[in-house]
């Protein structure tokens, strides 16, 4: 992914994608009561304190203008239901799930702008602490209780730190994904020196505890010039279904030599317990 501009797809191959995924489509009709769109879309947000307030506002604004770019656009406009549906949620803690822009149809430029618009106008409320499990199953829920019926199902969840409250992230990550919601992550790598709050593997924490699903995948940060970038063509890859570049790491990424599994996936609590209660 190149962290200047992102990723910019051939229309052409957007549309053979999702051309494919409306040949693959169950042929059944949804209930009545349920809109068909092509994929539902909870946007999950850290806005925990261990980023300070320009860097939260960074995040709103990268995808804010993600909405507004024209691979975004396209992605979504020629989708084989016609349409996507999104939601944007900011959390913190276990009882901190903020609701920021609710459920919005998508289906043309027009929509992706007020979306886009809609983001910006919300001021950004910084929480403690990170339940990246109280997140999913709160992400979950929005998704099981809307009026939409999804050819597809994705929680994009991106976060500076591992889960240290709201109970085991592993646990939240295996019931979501029984649901058959696809999990992606954004970990955010920013600080050269790290705190002791910080983990220095958070992208292996995420492809090992936090992301699951068929096709799910991981894109870093490690740069606050590439934010932007990268959330557009994460959003991207996710609206038309596309297989993600060697530069974006799948959920079946290893390590050549070393075990499947390699993160801890309970370092945020047992660090939480070290640090006093002081953990951001």
């Amino acid at each position: 992914m190149n962290p200047s501009d992102g990723p910019s797809l051939p229309l052409a191959a957007i549309a053979a994608s999702l051309a494919a995924l409306a040949i693959a489509a169950p042929s059944a009709a949804p209930a009545q009561s349920m809109r068909p769109v092509d994929l539902e879309l909870v946007l999950a947000v850290d806005v925990s304190q261990s980023m300070d307030y320009d860097e939260h506002q960074l995040q709103r604004h990268g995808y804010a203008e993600a909405f507004r770019h024209e691979d975004v656009i396209d992605a979504i406009v020629y989708g084989a239901r016609g349409g996507v549906v999104v939601t944007y949620v900011e959390w913190g803690d276990a009882y901190a799930q903020n609701t920021i822009v609710p459920w919005t149809l998508i289906r043309s430029r027009e929509d992706a702008l007020r979306f886009a618009d809609a983001l910006e106008t919300r001021p950004v409320y910084p929480e403690r602490r990170t339940s990246i499990s109280r997140a999913l199953f709160a992400a979950a829920e929005m998704i099981d209780n809307n009026e939409y019926d999804g050819a597809r199902k994705v929680i994009d969840i991106s976060g500076d730190g591992p889960n240290n409250t709201g109970g085991p992230v592993e646990e939240a990550r295996d019931a979501v994904a029984e649901r058959g919601i696809v999990i992606n992550g954004l970990p955010i790598l920013l600080n050269d020196t790290l705190e002791w709050y910080d983990i220095p593997d958070l992208d292996q924490y995420y492809e090992d505890c936090v992301i699951a699903g068929s096709g799910s995948f991981i894109a870093p940060v490690h740069n606050i010039s590439e934010l932007a970038a990268t959330i557009r063509g994460k959003l991207v890859l996710e609206i038309a279904s596309l297989l993600p570049p060697r530069e974006v790491r799948p959920a079946q990424f290893v390590f050549e030599g070393q075990e499947e599994s390699r993160a801890n996936c309970l370092i945020g609590e047992q660090m939480l317990g070290r640090g006093g209660g002081r953990f951001r």
